[in-house]
């Protein structure tokens, strides 16, 4: 079995990394590899990635690339973190190009942000495109998408299931460096062209991402 996650950077370093979480969630991916599995995983910027581009955002001269830019050196960084605790199991070398097929490929393979205008959540979408899958997991902070703030708006509606035209009437089609959305929106545009579908759940609700890898009930939102 392929899968292909989007593991978001706020839950490998919400402040500081969390080394506690980092290593369960290896614990999970590389028993699921003993067993068969095979893993791309494209790890995302986060807190220091939103804190590098918000540092460059003082300068006048910082242009959208050079955002961008600030914004995957963290993915890179965080990646790094994760092969180091996926251990042998893993490829040691970072995927940096999702478009191009590799041949040396791992039980469990490590992906980072790949060019500037291009999220980690398209580099999983494109990584499905170039090996065949048309299931993404992306695993993030929240547990379902809603229509509006649920922190904010008691009655915010949940999507246990939607449709990519509803997803981007919700948040739009164009990408901003550090934008807080429940899936990048370019992304989005490529996963509905390529019927991909995408599952978005709360990466630190381990059991409940277990349950989904052992094809049993989970929390979270359906996207196709």
């Amino acid at each position: 079995m392929l899968y292909i996650v989007s593991l978001g950077g706020s839950l490998i370093a919400p402040d500081k990394v969390d080394h506690p979480f980092v290593m369960r969630f290896a614990e999970i991916i590389a028993k699921e590899a003993k067993q068969g599995g095979q893993f791309f995983i494209v790890t995302g910027g986060g807190a220091a990635a939103r804190r590098n581009i918000a540092e460059l955002k003082q300068s006048r001269q910082s242009s959208a690339e050079d955002l961008d830019w600030a914004g995957i050196q963290a993915t890179k960084d965080n990646a790094k973190i994760l092969v180091s605790a996926l251990g042998e199991l893993a490829r040691p070398e970072i995927i940096s190009d999702p478009s191009r097929k590799q041949d040396d490929l791992a039980s469990i393979n490590v992906a980072s942000g790949w060019k500037p205008g291009h999220s980690t959540d398209l580099v999983a979408v494109k990584l499905a495109e170039t090996y065949g899958s048309h299931t993404v997991i992306n695993l993030s902070n929240i547990d379902y998408v809603f229509d509006k703030d649920p922190k904010v708006f008691p009655d915010a509606k949940k999507f246990e299931k939607m449709t990519w035209p509803q997803f981007r009437s919700l948040f739009g089609d164009r990408w901003s460096p550090g934008a807080n959305v429940p899936f990048d929106p370019v992304g989005a545009a490529l996963a509905e062209k390529n019927n991909t579908k995408v599952i978005i759940m709360n990466g630190l609700d381990l059991k409940n991402f277990q349950n989904f890898l052992s094809a049993k009930n989970f929390k979270g939102t359906v996207i196709n």
